[in-house]
């Protein structure tokens, strides 16, 4: 699935699965953009990779911000020319009962998740139209956007918006030869939005009444049929796959990985 060539974008790089993703594409030969709204560790993963030998420019950019995602369109293409693939990545995530859950905390999650999908996928589509030669997109929902958790209903909703999203610009773009697909990760315990406070583990110990992250991990695993929780490498596999030309019959859909835990259209 050589991507020699390629330039691909990948938001929410820093850390987690976005950073998987951008050192796969380095690995397949691809020049990586990577944006993140974190400073610090985005500088941590640009050095890393440079080490690697990697093609990369490094960009700060807030998704949910026009001004910022033109600008790093702009400087995409003010380096390398042209723009191949698109990795909607970037997340955030907050837990609460709808009746404790703040509107700061319902308009952030919407934001940067599917706001900042539009906003990305928009600029991006359009120097893709002016290329005339196609390209690949691949919004990163979640089986959380397939069906509903407790204290996840801001969340939910975000990831429920990507798969409608992705669908409608799907069908319009398809006469382009641009290519977009969701993919719905379920159980991705080596991430920041798992671990942070306040994320997914926290919330989960909370519904469950379970005190030990280590427990907790294990009644993830007792639920997987492949009975062990997801690496990040385990979704760029098929960020990879949906990038390449071997995809090249696949647009519009929503792609549960998650160990088997979950079955749904």
């Amino acid at each position: 699935m050589s991507l020699k060539g390629k330039v691909a974008i990948v938001t929410g790089a820093a850390t987690g699965m976005g950073r998987s993703h951008a050192i796969a594409f380095a690995r397949e030969g691809a020049k990586v953009v990577l944006t993140d709204i974190r400073t610090e560790p985005l500088r941590k993963t640009e050095k890393e990779m440079e080490n690697m030998g990697g093609d990369l420019l490094a960009v700060k950019c807030d998704v949910s911000s026009q001004a910022d995602v033109n600008k790093m369109v702009k400087d995409t293409i003010d380096k390398y020319g042209s723009i191949d693939i698109l990795v909607n990545n970037a997340g955030a995530f907050r837990y609460a009962e709808v009746v404790d859950l703040s509107e700061e905390d319902w308009d952030r999650m919407m934001d940067v998740n599917a706001k900042g999908v539009f906003l990305c996928s928009k600029a991006v589509v359009k120097q893709m139209i002016q290329q005339g030669r196609g390209g690949k997109i691949i919004n990163i929902s979640s089986v959380a956007g397939k069906t509903g958790y407790v204290l996840y209903s801001a969340y939910c909703a975000s990831k429920f918006a990507v798969i409608g999203f992705t669908q409608s610009l799907a069908k319009e773009v398809g006469k382009y030869k641009i290519f977009v697909n969701a993919i719905c990760p379920g159980t991705v315990y080596d991430t920041d939005l798992a671990h942070m406070p306040g994320g997914f583990v926290e919330s989960d110990m909370k519904v469950s009444g379970e005190t030990d992250a280590n427990k907790m991990q294990a009644i993830y695993e007792r639920a997987i049929p492949l009975g062990r929780v997801g690496r990040p490498e385990d979704v760029s596999k098929l960020v990879l796959f949906l990038a390449s030309d071997k995809s090249d019959w696949i647009t519009g859909q929503s792609i549960n990985i998650d160990g088997g835990a979950y079955f749904s259209f």
